[in-house]
């Protein structure tokens, strides 16, 4: 238990993404994963996961910047800190380091992986311990091309992998998305439940003119509708109570999260652990929501298996996980960097046993895809 942080490394691992995954940001064909790994002095090791979203088109970290900041500005802080103290470790890099949310995570997650792996429990058990062992799981479809999209969730129907749908739209005009939407449901049927995620792309007068056609069209939630800055106008979106809206961009954190909650802007807080600056920070978003009667979903960076493991032990926490989760980051790669991959099924991400995350990296490929 004196056991002491005596080692911090980390790499970039680029893999290629199974198509193109279109959003209105951003255009993605492979996504960058920048693995951090910690040692301890008692040859414990933690590891973590930073992705983003096309490099600098989602927010201000890139992959390259989280790695040379982990590298000179993290890791002289960990390093010879006790591994027993993850949220003495939070506070000493919340003081020395502002922002850098998605670097935070990384590192807090490589911490929380290795403390839980030397106490022998879950990562889960950290947080209160899971409530739950299978975490319902999305697919978001992100062609751009309606029949593509339509064998797409019909492949995942028949293989029972996923049976809830989030569209991306904001590309192309919101009648042209409706129109896309609606075709998408008629193929499917009315028993599938379909999300659409604006990723900001409309104006809050486009928002609002077509929230009525968009519930005609059979979408059930609408998220971030609006530029993440127009909290005004997601209340007023809200208000309307036409569909429920959802906050993603909005959300930088807990004191976002407060404000949001405070003028009732969403609701539905789409929890990402990388956007709220690491597992305790997404964990007292949770509890503001829970507070405020905001439901919870649990959002993606599309994550690789690390982090995406990271945020399902802590939505595994979550009695009541109304909107479920899109933890689908994984199977949009081409390849995985674990001996064992994560195990989908029956419309679940089931959770493995074991100890801290409960995952073992495959050596050979972390060095195939590690950027030279």
């Amino acid at each position: 238990m004196d056991q002491k942080i005596i080692e911090v490394n980390t790499c970039i691992v680029d893999i290629p993404t199974i198509r193109p995954h279109k959003m209105s940001v951003a255009t993605m064909q492979h996504q960058s994963l920048v693995l951090v790994r910690i040692r301890t002095s008692g040859d414990t090791e933690g590891v973590g996961e930073a992705t983003t979203i096309g490099g600098l088109n989602y927010g201000p970290e890139s992959p390259e910047s989280i790695k040379t900041n982990i590298d000179t500005y993290f890791a002289p802080l960990i390093l010879g800190q006790p591994i027993a103290s993850p949220l003495a470790l939070r506070g000493r890099i919340n003081k020395a380091i502002k922002g850098n949310h998605f670097a935070k995570s990384a590192i807090e997650t490589a911490v929380c992986d290795a403390y839980a792996n030397v106490l022998g429990v879950p990562l889960a058990a950290l947080f209160g311990g899971a409530v739950r062992s299978h975490i319902p799981v999305a697919w978001t479809l992100a062609s751009g091309d309606t029949q593509t999209d339509i064998r797409e969730a019909e492949q995942m129907l028949e293989s029972r992998r996923h049976n809830v749908f989030k569209l991306k739209v904001g590309l192309r005009s919101p009648k042209d998305d409706i129109r896309h939407i609606a075709s998408i449901r008629q193929a499917l049927g009315a028993d599938v439940s379909i999300r659409i995620d604006v990723n900001q792309g409309w104006s809050e007068t486009q928002a609002r003119s077509n929230l009525q056609a968009l519930a005609d069209a059979g979408v059930e939630l609408i998220e971030q509708p609006v530029h993440e800055k127009n909290i005004d106008g997601l209340q007023r979106l809200t208000a309307l109570g036409v569909l429920p809206i959802m906050a993603d961009e909005s959300l930088k954190g807990p004191e976002d999260g407060f404000v949001l909650a405070a003028k009732r802007c969403a609701d539905v807080f789409a929890i990402k652990i990388e956007q709220a600056g690491g597992l305790y920070a997404a964990k007292d978003l949770i509890a503001i929501a829970q507070a405020a009667d905001v439901a919870l979903y649990g959002g993606t960076m599309l994550e690789g298996s690390v982090s995406t493991l990271a945020a399902a032990h802590l939505f595994s926490t979550i009695e009541d996980l109304e909107w479920g989760t899109e933890l689908f980051g994984p199977l949009l790669l081409k390849d995985d960097i674990l001996a064992e991959p994560l195990d989908y099924n029956d419309f679940c991400l089931k959770l493995p046993e074991g100890p801290g995350l409960g995952l073992t990296l495959d050596e050979d490929k972390v060095r195939f895809y590690t950027r030279k």
